[in-house]
């Protein structure tokens, strides 16, 4: 049964499971990951439309992604610092609303070079999002439910990351990637407001004036902790393998041997439901089964769904699509939810610290796998990635023989 909360508790504790607080806060923080992903990747399934509408080549119209990640990746940390100061809830809302507007504006842009520029402010913009939330839900939600609360966050950027390419890539069957673009704008305006309007203020989140060098110490501090630095690490390559592998894979999909219309090729961003699925789950099993032992099988799914990928038969391409969706999602959960139940002082800072990780993976190894694809098309980028993937594994079964069966900090 849900458990029965009093006023004074409401006051005095985090949020449980069943709560009306919990649901407040889970359902205003899945829309606020749709908010920020079908803002961030609006684009990726337009990159063809791109290439074509503007001449250029899919390296640099994929630079229409990394841009933003990597803005994004420098501002989460200030962004982290104006939400010490001014309050976790007015930062993710003033973010929400100020990147949908500029999103708005964007498909005006008369050249690549406009569009890459707005792509990079609206990164700017969207930074006080992900930089929050993680420090919210950590200070707000009990750490028994932490997970599966940061695993219903995680599911709102997969459905979040759907509707940015499926949207845009139906429309553009209809009309052009200006359309395309403005109507996935349209659809994160209507995320930010549901936020807005229905994110709890924050109750135990105390303001603290902080400068600089307090920023650099509480950084530092973070980075001491060998669980914090794997996890860093585990954003980095996990992230950067996912964008490369999504960047390219219209490209590889429009092209011999399957030669599928771009309407149809966006329908492969439904395999993000598996993101969905697999993320609250994982929250789950990590509550209760070790954070450890989750990691490591999601960051393997990660792998199989990756080779299966290689080989030109769509019907294995599909399935490995899918299978490495779950397991990128699955273990984005894990490790997102572990960093706050680690960093048990200035958690803004731990959070935005991973994300910063995180968004900096999107967009070198982004721009990267646009290296690799030059080389040997999708061979090339496949390749990248199983080098990315392989690391994972090494940091994962660190993670595995030094915290299995608990999720208490490194020691050694």
């Amino acid at each position: 049964m849900p458990e029965m909360t009093t006023a004074q508790d409401v006051l005095d504790t985090p949020h449980r499971r069943g709560s009306v607080g919990y649901r407040r806060i889970t359902l205003a923080l899945f829309a606020a990951g749709l908010a920020t992903f079908v803002a961030m990747y609006c684009v990726q399934a337009l990159l063809p439309a791109l290439t074509d509408a503007f001449g250029v080549s899919p390296a640099v119209s994929a630079l229409a992604v990394s841009v933003t990640t990597g803005v994004l990746a420098l501002a989460i940390i200030p962004a982290s610092v104006l939400s010490e100061r001014y309050g976790r809830t007015r930062v993710m809302v003033a973010s929400a609303l100020a990147s949908s507007v500029i999103g708005l504006l964007l498909p005006l842009s008369p050249t690549i070079e406009v569009l890459l520029v707005g792509r990079a402010i609206q990164g700017a913009t969207l930074a006080g999002i992900p930089a929050v939330a993680m420090a919210y839900l950590a200070e707000e939600v009990h750490g028994n439910d932490l997970g599966a609360a940061m695993g219903r966050y995680v599911a709102g950027t997969t459905i979040g990351g759907l509707l940015g390419r499926v949207v845009p890539s139906g429309v553009l069957d209809l009309g052009s990637w200006r359309w395309a673009l403005e109507s996935a704008a349209a659809v994160a305006l209507v995320c930010s407001i549901v936020l807005m309007r229905g994110l709890p203020r924050s109750r135990f989140f105390r303001e603290q004036r902080i400068d600089a060098r307090t920023v650099l110490s509480n950084l530092r501090g973070h980075l001491a902790d060998p669980t914090l630095r794997i996890l860093f690490a585990l954003g980095f390559i996990l992230m950067g393998g996912f964008v490369s592998v999504y960047n390219f894979l219209g490209f590889r999909l429009t092209a011999a041997p399957f030669g599928l219309p771009q309407g149809i090729v966006g329908l492969i961003f439904v395999m993000y439901l598996a993101g969905t699925w697999s993320s609250t789950a994982a929250g789950r099993l990590a509550d209760r089964m070790g954070r450890a032992r989750v990691l490591l099988a999601s960051v393997g799914i990660t792998v199989a769904g990756l080779a299966l990928t290689v080989p030109d038969s769509l019907p294995f391409v599909l399935v490995g699509v899918f299978l490495f969706t779950a397991g990128f999602f699955a273990a984005h959960s894990v490790a997102s939810g572990w960093v706050g139940r680690v960093a048990t002082t200035h958690r803004a800072e731990a959070s935005a610290l991973y994300l910063c990780a995180y968004y900096l993976g999107s967009s070198i190894a982004g721009a990267l796998a646009g290296v690799a694809w030059g080389i040997a098309e999708w061979a090339g980028t496949a390749t990248f990635v199983a080098g990315l993937l392989v690391v994972a594994i090494l940091l994962a079964l660190r993670m595995f023989r030094v915290n299995a069966g608990s999720d208490r900090k490194v020691t050694a």
